[in-house]
């Protein structure tokens, strides 16, 4: 089986771990401020908040603007559920424009939906693409909303400007196993405001600045030395990971190209692209359906995802939550039930490249 995405520990990685283990500093010490410099390094900020998971750096964030009951938060319809189980974890109301065809939130869908209770706009910059930040800070500039960035499929992405992803607001980051850079469970916000720095510093912290000296009540949002020190050893080699994916995600569009019924990403189109997952979509002219296409992807050996298989909102825990207001996302709904991720993470052979094609096309009929 190919995998869709394949976890590799390398000796570097071990040796960090060991020297952690060796040091007595498991908790949050050293590696987790190397790991927090690396972060803001990577985002180009000021500085950056090291925290447990991606959904962490998210609420972290909201709750740091002071978001909460009462407010509103406007985000995209295609994401995973984490985005808006941080909305409503703050006790906000989440609201959905839709999508573009770049799979990102289409900024055109944003402004019919302020009121005056909403208070940021969560951009997400899905499978590795960002979203239109020009035209979301122009958003909030003029709103004065708060800008949180999902950047947790982001790692090292720019916008056609070539400014880095989690740069524009505060950037929340995932280092779960499957992503570009992994930490196992992890995550960090980037940040420049000194003055929403040190409020995350504490809200991560149980509310303190200092040990018993509460200044807020907060959350564990800890990361450990352990976790970090099986990130840090990663940033040494991202330029040959973001190589790699770049030229598998080539590959796939050049062999894939022409296809009846299918539509790939633009590759060319989009040089920062970091290639979190390389998604394509089956359209009505399509000679089988996506179903029909996975079926034979497994059958052959070829690792695949639906990320994701229903708009964020799609499921009765969301659309009965009386903080979830659907307005109507009918091009994502449409996509969620039309795409479908490859693989194309930077541990590919050039033959399980041509495989994959391979399997494609003769599914397509071609």
């Amino acid at each position: 089986m190919i995998p869709i995405t394949r976890v590799a520990i390398d000796d570097a990685i071990k040796a960090e771990v060991l020297s952690v283990l060796d040091s007595g500093m498991i908790a949050q010490g050293p590696k987790v401020v190397e790991f927090e410099e690396r972060c803001s390094e990577m985002a180009g900020t000021r500085a950056a908040v090291a925290v447990n998971s991606g959904t962490a750096a998210l609420l972290l964030a909201l709750r740091s603007f002071g978001i909460g009951p009462g407010d509103e938060v406007i985000t995209s319809p295609l994401t995973f559920a984490a985005t808006l189980n941080a909305i409503l974890e703050t006790g906000a109301t989440a609201r959905f424009g839709d999508i573009g065809d770049d799979f990102n939130l289409d900024m055109g869908t944003v402004e019919p939906l302020l009121s005056k209770r909403t208070r940021a706009l969560l951009p997400v910059h899905l499978y590795g693409g960002t979203a239109d930040m020009a035209s979301a800070t122009n958003i909030c500039e003029r709103h004065n909303l708060a800008l949180v960035e999902d950047a947790a499929q982001a790692h090292f992405a720019t916008t056609p400007s070539g400014q880095a992803a989690g740069s524009f607001g505060l950037g929340c980051f995932s280092f779960y196993a499957t992503k570009n850079l992994m930490c196992g469970e992890g995550g960090v916000v980037t940040v420049d405001d000194p003055d929403l720095e040190q409020r995350m510093r504490t809200l991560r912290n149980q509310g303190m600045e200092r040990r018993y000296d509460y200044e807020m009540p907060g959350h564990n949002l800890r990361l450990t030395d352990l976790a970090a020190a099986v990130a840090i050893p990663q940033f040494d080699h991202v330029e040959a990971m973001l190589a790699a994916r770049r030229k598998n995600a080539a590959a796939l569009g050049k062999g894939l190209e022409g296809l009846p019924g299918l539509v790939t990403p633009n590759a060319a189109a989009d040089a920062g692209h970091v290639w979190h997952q390389y998604t394509i979509r089956l359209t009505q002219e399509s000679p089988i359906h996506r179903d029909a296409l996975a079926e034979s992807l497994a059958e052959h050996g070829v690792g695949h995802g639906f990320y994701y298989p229903k708009a964020v909102y799609d499921y009765d825990c969301y659309r009965t939550h009386p903080r979830v207001r659907i307005d109507g996302s009918p091009r994502a709904e449409a996509v969620a039930a039309s795409v479908i991720s490859l693989p194309v993470h930077h541990h590919l052979e050039a033959s399980e490249v041509d495989h994959i094609i391979d399997v494609v096309r003769s599914a397509l009929g071609a």
